[in-house]
């Protein structure tokens, strides 16, 4: 999630540094992989991630929205959408986590709808 938010941030040229900031955050190369290409995923496939994210968040416009929380929803968009081992529970569980720690005080609920409306309609089209 720190990742994506420097990359919201800063832009793209941030993925030159991506692999740096990470190895400052852990030692462990299973960590460092999957932070790596759940980031460069998530980053990549940004636009169809916001797209369902924006369809999710009723009345709520992806410019409104804090980095923090586009950060956290992004990364678990990507999971929900791309990542097929990750149970959909567990990914909404690890967001409600990160936003209890790094977002405001309605943020977790806020994420937890946003994500399980997403978790639905994914479950729907498949």
């Amino acid at each position: 999630m720190q990742a994506l938010y420097q990359l919201d941030v800063q832009g793209d040229d941030y993925l030159r540094r991506l692999m740096g900031f990470l190895k400052e955050n852990s030692d462990d190369d299973l960590v460092l992989e999957l932070a790596e290409k759940w980031t460069t995923g998530a980053w990549k496939n940004m636009a169809s991630c916001d797209e369902l994210i924006e369809q999710a968040a009723v009345k709520w416009d992806m410019a409104r929205l804090s980095s923090v929380d586009r950060s956290i929803l992004r990364l678990a968009t990507y999971q929900l959408l791309y990542c097929d081992n990750m149970p959909g529970k567990v990914v909404i569980n690890e967001a409600i986590e990160i936003a209890k720690k790094y977002s405001g005080q309605q943020s977790p609920r806020f994420v937890n709808g946003v994500l399980d409306a997403i978790l639905r309609k994914a479950r729907k089209e498949k």
